[in-house]
């Protein structure tokens, strides 16, 4: 009877403990699921709704604030966007600096809100995406203070990938180096000598 009651006790205390790890898998599930906006697509409380889409006028808002421009394109459904969200914007180191550097104006793919481009074209947002050969989500785009396209991320980035791209493309990085791979294996071993762990398939 005794070995019965240790082992009844000892079922309880998994069942408990599985019940807690089970609220506890739900609960952080649903802190990091990505917020979705009228239009369907996954957004940042950061990102800058106050954007009227005029190029320009972000453009020269964004360098008042020391800061550059970024261009993200997402569309509704988009899985690709949403592993953006969830893993990249939730890592906090990320979403710092990209807020600290950064201004990002989101765009819909298919939209059919007004943009104005940096020559004064106004374009539906999908006819901006034309424009500038976007054809799939999640692509950002990184504008030089002449309202250049200089920099793009091409898809869906993992994390270290991510945020160095927005470096690369703040410190102007592709002047000397126009591959971003090849800066960023030199940027890699930069920070192994400085004894940093670095994780080129995060």
């Amino acid at each position: 009877m005794v070995v019965n009651r240790t082992m009844y006790k000892a079922l309880v205390a998994k069942a408990a403990l599985a019940v807690v790890m089970l609220f506890i898998t739900q609960t952080t599930a649903a802190e990091i699921e990505p917020k979705v906006g009228d239009d369907g697509m996954y957004t940042q409380p950061w990102f800058k709704h106050t954007s009227f889409l005029d190029m320009a006028d972000d453009l020269g808002e964004a360098h008042e604030q020391g800061k550059h421009l970024a261009i993200l394109f997402e569309q509704k459904g988009c899985p690709y966007c949403r592993e953006m969200h969830r893993v990249n914007f939730e890592n906090a180191d990320i979403r710092e600096y990209i807020k600290k550097t950064f201004d990002v104006v989101q765009l819909n793919l298919w939209g059919d809100q007004e943009v104005t481009d940096f020559d004064g074209q106004v374009l539906s947002e999908k006819d901006f995406a034309r424009k500038y050969r976007v054809m799939f989500t999640p692509t950002i785009l990184f504008i030089d203070e002449k309202g250049k396209e200089v920099v793009r991320m091409p898809g869906y980035f993992k994390p270290f990938h991510f945020k160095h791209i927005f470096v690369y493309a703040a410190e102007k990085g592709y002047v000397k180096e126009p591959s971003f791979q090849r800066w960023l294996s030199a940027k890699a071993e930069e920070l192994r000598a400085q004894g940093k762990s670095v994780n080129l398939w995060d």
